[in-house]
């Protein structure tokens, strides 16, 4: 398994719940840009049109060697591959419960491109000062563990 693409703020953004592995649609040429390494997921989040998932604002751009007729959007919506009863549940709490869907990492498995993603709930300033405030804690005492 290659990681590709990682969302570096998706735990400081997010507090995140269950993790959910999906499938992408994609394009050959996005397929070969993918593998090579020239992808991103910032500023990327799931969406729901339909029963359909899809990622939506991630950056994959055109592959260099592609073909000239080989064109398409960089971040165009891509549609997400899921059984219908884990979509269904998915959807169910996006709307219920106004949780969202937010994208961990892209990556590779065998030959297949797969997206990690979990839910998560927005987190408030607050709540991400606190979080800032127990990491320092913590190393703060690791640190004076570590000089005894």
């Amino acid at each position: 398994m290659t990681i590709i693409a990682r969302n570096k703020r998706a735990s400081f953004d997010y507090t995140l719940g269950g993790r959910y592995e999906a499938g992408l649609v994609l394009t050959g040429s996005e397929v070969k840009s993918v593998k090579t390494g020239h992808a991103s997921l910032k500023g990327a989040f799931v969406t729901v049109k339909g029963s359909e998932l899809y990622l939506t604002n991630a950056l994959i751009p055109r592959y260099a060697h592609a073909h000239r007729d080989t064109k398409h959007e960089d971040s165009r919506p891509r549609k997400l591959l899921l059984r219908k009863q884990e979509i269904r549940s998915l959807i169910g709490k996006y709307r219920t419960e106004g949780l969202t869907l937010v994208p961990i990492r892209l990556y590779t498995r065998k030959q297949l491109v797969k997206l990690e993603f979990a839910i998560g709930k927005g987190k408030k300033t607050y709540d991400k000062r606190s979080d800032i405030g127990k990491r320092e804690a913590k190393r703060r005492m690791e640190k004076a563990l570590r000089q005894n």
